[in-house]
């Protein structure tokens, strides 16, 4: 179980990294700060979210490998 919890970590890890990579379209130096709020729509919103729930769920798992149970 021990080793299962750390390949779930990895590819948890690897996917939401891509996520992010995905979600940075355009988005460098040159950036203008200055142009309005917009709503997220569509894909962007769903690797908005899944980004979100990849991230609670790598903290959760992070946090259970951590303890004294598997050391």
């Amino acid at each position: 179980m021990e080793t299962a919890l750390y390949i779930a970590i990895l590819v948890i890890s690897a996917v939401m990294s891509v996520l992010v990579i995905l979600q940075s379209r355009g988005g460098g130096i040159n950036r203008d700060t200055s142009s309005i709020q917009r709503t997220r729509r569509g894909i962007e919103k769903t690797l908005y979210q899944a980004t979100i729930v990849l991230g609670v769920t790598f903290l959760v798992l992070a946090l259970i490998t951590s303890l004294p149970i598997f050391s």
